[in-house]
């Protein structure tokens, strides 16, 4: 008697292990015991199942997933990057609003994965690019999305165009007119910079900041009571950063440029 799929795939390690890595093409043995660490006495019986319940074939001493087993491990494979993704500071996750993430990006969030939770230091809440390492960008390029400014924004803003940095900054409607109106001489300074490039998005958001560069990724997200918290995500996976990128893009659609204060 065969058991249910779900049995096949998540009660055993071995047999996950050897799915999700059948998923990039076929395997030899010598690759799925190396990077399972384990034996062939021990690895034989699992795949004996997976073989049993059409998931997978194998030829000689190599092994690949069958038309039912690429079926069941792509949806299989995204379950378990989700499940990962918010596995990583759950409690935070649960407790902030996800709602600025376009559907289409929110089913791709475990492209996020093993991201960390950052609380930063008393000393740190009011620095912008704390957690960056300006060093390790080759790009030179920072991009931002924003509702609220960090009390350390012109002199961050300052150092980086003094470093050759070109500057991608989208804010809200309403923090435009806050500039306007308490800080209308530094952001026009910043503007005769060539390299700083403001631009206002002209719908309603609920995102609070995210900011990107070649390196990290790090987003704050209000919190479900529409409150801000000092914690943030930091990512540094490279489909965090192309995932980052399309949200940036998706925002700048809807923007209009700002070339004076």
């Amino acid at each position: 008697m065969k058991k249910p799929l779900l049995d096949v795939i998540f009660a055993s390690e071995k047999r996950k292990g050897v799915l999700l890595m059948l998923q990039d093409g076929v395997k030899e043995m010598s690759y799925l015991l190396e990077s399972l660490s384990t034996t062939r006495q021990a690895l034989l019986p699992q795949i004996k199942v997976l073989e049993e319940h059409h998931l997978v074939d194998h030829y000689d001493d190599t092994y690949e997933l069958t038309t039912i087993g690429k079926l069941v491990v792509d949806k299989m494979a995204y379950l378990i990057n989700t499940v990962e993704t918010f596995d990583v500071g759950l409690d935070y996750w649960g407790t902030h609003k996800l709602h600025s993430i376009p559907p289409h990006l929110l089913e791709r969030i475990s492209e996020l994965r093993k991201c960390t939770i950052v609380k930063p230091q008393i000393t740190e809440i009011n620095s912008l690019y704390k957690p960056f390492n300006l060093e390790k960008s080759t790009t030179k390029s920072v991009h931002l999305v924003g509702a609220f400014l960090y009390p350390d924004f012109y002199s961050t803003f300052t150092k980086l165009l003094e470093n050759s940095f070109t500057i991608y900054y989208i804010i809200s409607k309403e923090l435009l007119d806050k500039i306007k109106e308490e800080q209308h001489e530094e952001f026009a300074a910043l503007l005769k910079n060539k390299s700083f490039n403001l631009y206002v998005y002209n719908k309603e958001a609920s995102f609070l900041f995210f900011v990107y560069d070649d390196v990290n990724l790090m987003i704050d997200f209000i919190t479900n009571e529409e409150k801000f918290d000092i914690e943030h995500v930091l990512c540094r996976r490279k489909s965090a950063l192309e995932w980052a990128k399309e949200l940036f893009e998706y925002y700048l659609r809807d923007c209009t440029p700002i070339t004076a204060i």
